[in-house]
């Protein structure tokens, strides 16, 4: 659990002891920082969280205080807020940050409220998938044009990808999960070739072949996003301080097409790599769609 979640956690349970009623002040960041060791952004983060969940509430002259009882609407939830809580929190922490305890906290409601809704983690898993990947709309109609209509959906399920960093390693290309939504897309795609040669597996083969592009490419923004957050640095920053260590050993090995790239500034970028890729794949395709 992040370090800024354990300490929304124990102001909550605070409140719910009774030790913290309505209308008292909770830690100030500052003070925060003094009692859990931890950095300022995280402490201002904690704040933050406490508001969203309906914990505090800042009063100018006073400072943040204990809005109310610790909330609970097991009334009001349904499984959209569920799935849109858990969708959250994995876009904010990661899915290693997922568990049914840290949505039913985000939501204020008691883990085994959520059971109603989702018999378990698998069946949630597949409500985010079908959840995010829905959130981009194709038209009815694919574009009369197939390599229009492809780049069209690549760059869909790019953009879905890049808003939720988790989606990609969570989606399985030999076991695919059943979510509606996804299902939706490859009609569309094998809908593209309607009229033309292609049989329905060619066709497929096609659809896997470029999903499975740009879900590699995605794989690696989560990984990315965790190593930003852990460093502190960005892919640019981090690169500059492994320069003294990758020159020499270009020099040490004579390795000169490696001497020649570095002076050119190879720009090792996802979105670059992306279009890149996307670009050459179909390519590739045009004389194998031309000979059928």
């Amino acid at each position: 659990m992040h370090p800024y979640r354990r300490i929304v956690e124990d102001v909550r349970r605070r409140i719910e002891a009774g030790e913290l009623k309505p209308g008292d002040k909770v830690p100030s960041a500052r003070q925060i920082t003094s009692e859990w060791g931890v950095a300022i952004a995280t402490a201002t983060k904690a704040h933050a969280t406490m508001r969203e969940e309906g914990l505090t509430v800042a009063r100018p002259g006073v400072g943040t205080v204990v809005a109310g009882p610790a909330p609970r609407r097991d009334h009001e939830l349904t499984r959209e807020r569920v799935v849109a809580a858990a969708i959250a929190i994995a876009d904010r922490e990661g899915m290693a940050e997922l568990s049914m305890r840290h949505i039913a906290s985000r939501l204020g409601v008691s883990t085994m409220a959520l059971y109603r809704h989702v018999p378990g983690k698998e069946e949630l898993t597949l409500a985010m998938i079908d959840a995010a990947i829905g959130e981009e709309r194709l038209p009815p109609r694919p574009p009369a044009n197939w390599r229009a209509a492809l780049e069209l959906v690549s760059r869909l399920e790019w953009r879905a990808f890049q808003r939720h960093p988790w989606l990609a390693p969570s989606l399985s290309l030999t076991r695919p999960q059943m979510a509606p939504n996804a299902m939706r897309i490859t009609e569309w795609v094998l809908a593209v070739f309607d009229g033309g040669p292609l049989t329905m597996p060619e066709r497929l083969y096609i659809q896997i072949l470029l999903f499975s592009f740009v879900r590699g490419v995605a794989s690696a923004l989560e990984p990315e996003a965790d190593a930003i957050q852990e460093t502190g640095m960005t892919n640019e920053q981090w690169m500059e301080t492994q320069e003294p260590t990758f020159r020499a050993h270009i020099e040490a090995d004579g390795l000169p097409h490696f001497e020649e790239l570095v002076a050119q500034e190879f720009d090792f970028d996802l979105n670059t790599l992306f279009e890149f890729g996307l670009a050459r794949l179909l390519d590739g395709l045009v004389p194998y769609i031309e000979r059928r």
